[in-house]
C-alpha cells in the first residue's frame, strides 16, 4: 500500500469511529431529552373555495392618492409598505397612432430610450440598474407608450436607481450605432411576418378596418418606413410626446406619501416641457366585405372584426360580460362549445373587444382546416348572429359572473397589477374608485341589459372579414356531436 492510500484509510477509518461514537451518543440519551418539532394546529376541515358559499373572494381595497406635480402630470399613488420595494410605470400619449404619417416612429423611440444617456451605453445602463438590483422596462402601443421602473425602496438604492431612469426617460442620446442595430432586428423581424399568415392576416384586417385612421398601421411600423426614421426625428418624437402633461405617473410601494411627491417631483421635471398631444380621431365605419391572403398552408387563419367602443364607453360592463359568455372565457363560451367542443373544428376560438382612447375592434379569431373554412366561417357569423338576437341564458350570465368574480382581485394581486391598473386608470380617465365600481355594474347586470347592449354596438351585417390560407376545394362541416373526432396531438400550424 502505497504512503498516500495508507493516510487516506486512516482518515476514513478515524471518521467513521467518530461517527460510531456520536451514534451512540444519541442512542443513550434519555427520551425526554430529545425534544420533536411542534406538529402543526390539526384542522378539522380542508379550506376551500367551497366556504365561499357563492361569495365572491375578498380583494385588496386600494387607497389611490391622486395630485399633479408642477409640470403637469397626473399622479396616482398607493402605499403599499408589505414589501421594502416599489413600482413606478409612465404612461405616455405617445403610441403608434402619434406616429404622424411615420409608421413605426413612436415605436423606435421607445425602444430606443435606454440605448445611451451623456456618459453611458446601453452596457453600462443595463449594469447601473441590475447593481442596484432594479428592472427597467419599456414598450409602445397603439395608444401609448410607457417606460417602468421597479426598485428596493431604501434610500441608497432607490435614489441612485431613480436618477438613472431620470437619465433614460429624459436624456436619452440615440446613438446611431445602436439605432441601426434594432432597425435591422426590425427588418428581420418584418422578413419573419412574411411566414407568418396570422400575423399577415392581422395587418390586413387593421388597414380594412381603420382605412385612413392612425390605427390602421402596425406599431411597429413596415419595411418602407423604418430605414428612413432619422435619429433627429426620434429627438424630436421624444421632446414632443414624452413631456410631463402628456405623461400619467403611476406609484405603488414602500413610500410615505411625502417621499412619493418627492420622488415623482423628479420624474416630471427630468422630462422635456411641452403640452399634452390631442388623441386620435373618431374612425370611421369601415365598408363590410372579405379579403383573402393566399397562404400555403394546411389551415386558414379566421379574422373577424368590427369597430367595437372607446375605452369610457358606459357599456363596457355590460359589452365584457357579454363577450366573456360568447367568446372570451375560454371553454364553456358559445364559440368553444359551438366550434371546438362539438365539432372539433380548431384549437381555439375567441372574442374581445380592444377598448382604446378610440373606437378599438371588436373580434372573432380562429384558425381550422383549409378544407373547411367556408364552412367554420358561415357557423361563426351564424354564432354571432343568433347571440346578438337572443342574448345569454341565465345560466350562462351566472356562470361568467362568477368566474369574473373568482378572478378580478387577481387584476390587485400584485404591486406590479396594481401598478398597471392605476396607469390604465390615469390613462383613460376613469373615476378612482373604477376596480370598484366595475365589479358591483358586472354582477347588478341582467341578461336584458347584455343583449341590449351587445345588439347596440354589433352588427352581424356590418363584418369585415380577413382570412390566410390556401384555395382548396371546400367540405361539408361535420354535424355537432357530444364527442368530436379527436385532434391530433401536435402544434397547430401557423
Amino acid at each position: 500500500m502505497s504512503e498516500r492510500n495508507g493516510l487516506r484509510y486512516g482518515l476514513l477509518g478515524l471518521a467513521l469511529l467518530v461517527l460510531l461514537a456520536v451514534l451512540a451518543w444519541v442512542v443513550s440519551r434519555p427520551e425526554a431529552a430529545i425534544r420533536a418539532a411542534p406538529a402543526p394546529a390539526s384542522t378539522t376541515s380542508i379550506q376551500s373555495l367551497a366556504e365561499l358559499d357563492g361569495k365572491a373572494p375578498s380583494r385588496r381595497d386600494l387607497n389611490i392618492q391622486t395630485w399633479q406635480t408642477a409640470e403637469g402630470a397626473k399622479v396616482l399613488f398607493v402605499a403599499a409598505p408589505e414589501l421594502p420595494m416599489f413600482d413606478l410605470r409612465l404612461t405616455f400619449a405617445a403610441g403608434s397612432s402619434q406616429d404622424q404619417g411615420v409608421p413605426g416612429l413612436a415605436m423606435l423611440t421607445n425602444a430606443m430610450l435606454n440605448e445611451g444617456v451623456p456618459g453611458k451605453d446601453v452596457g453600462a445602463i443595463a449594469a447601473g440598474f441590475e447593481g442596484l438590483g432594479a428592472e427597467f422596462g419599456n414598450g409602445a402601443y397603439r395608444d401609448m407608450a410607457v417606460a417602468s421602473l421597479r426598485s428596493l425602496s431604501a434610500v441608497d438604492k432607490r435614489e441612485p436607481a431613480l436618477a438613472l431612469f431620470n437619465q433614460v426617460i429624459g436624456q436619452p442620446t440615440f446613438p446611431e450605432d445602436a439605432l441601426a442595430r434594432i432597425k435591422n432586428q426590425l427588418l428581420a423581424g418584418f422578413e419573419y411576418q412574411k411566414q407568418n399568415p396570422g400575423k399577415l392576416a392581422s395587418l390586413k384586417l387593421f388597414e380594412q378596418l381603420y382605412g385612413e385612421h392612425p390605427y390602421a398601421h402596425s406599431s411597429e411600423g413596415n419595411a418602407e418606413s423604418i430605414p428612413q426614421i432619422s435619429r433627429e426625428q426620434l429627438q424630436a418624437f421624444h421632446s414632443r410626446a414624452y413631456t410631463p402633461a402628456n405623461a400619467v405617473i403611476a406609484l405603488v410601494g414602500d413610500l410615505s406619501r411625502a417621499e412619493a411627491e418627492a420622488l415623482v417631483a423628479e420624474v416630471s421635471a427630468a422630462l422635456p416641457k411641452g403640452p399634452a398631444l390631442p388623441p386620435p380621431p373618431v374612425p370611421q365605419q369601415p365598408e363590410a366585405g372579405k379579403s383573402h391572403i393566399e397562404f400555403p398552408s394546411n389551415q386558414t387563419h379566421l379574422l373577424i372584426a368590427q369597430l367595437g367602443i372607446d375605452r369610457r364607453d358606459p357599456d363596457y360592463a355590460a359589452l365584457y360580460l357579454g363577450n366573456q359568455v360568447f367568446g372570451g372565457g375560454g371553454f364553456g363560451t358559445r364559440l368553444m362549445t359551438e366550434v371546438r367542443e362539438k365539432r372539433g373544428l380548431t384549437y381555439g376560438v375567441y372574442s374581445g373587444f380592444s377598448a382604446m382612447q378610440a373606437r378599438g375592434p371588436f373580434m372573432i379569431s380562429l384558425q381550422t382546416r383549409a378544407e373547411l373554412s367556408e364552412g367554420t366561417l358561415q357557423l361563426v357569423k351564424g354564432l354571432l348572429a343568433d347571440y346578438l338576437a337572443s342574448g345569454p341564458s341565465e345560466e350562462e350570465l351566472n356562470n361568467a359572473k362568477r368566474e369574473l368574480a373568482g378572478s378580478f382581485p387577481l387584476s390587485t394581486a400584485s404591486n406590479a397589477a396594481i401598478v398597471g391598473q392605476l396607469g390604465s386608470i390615469g390613462f383613460y380617465d376613469l373615476p378612482l374608485d373604477y376596480l370598484e365600481v366595475f365589479m358591483d355594474q358586472v354582477q347588478a347586470l341582467s341578461a336584458e341589459q347584455v343583449k341590449a347592449a351587445m345588439a347596440k354596438h354589433l352588427d352581424p351585417d356590418a363584418l369585415v372579414i380577413v382570412t390566410a390560407g390556401p384555395t382548396v376545394a371546400q367540405k361539408e362541416l361535420p354535424p355537432p356531436t357530444d364527442a368530436p373526432a379527436e385532434q391530433p396531438s401536435g402544434v397547430p400550424e401557423h
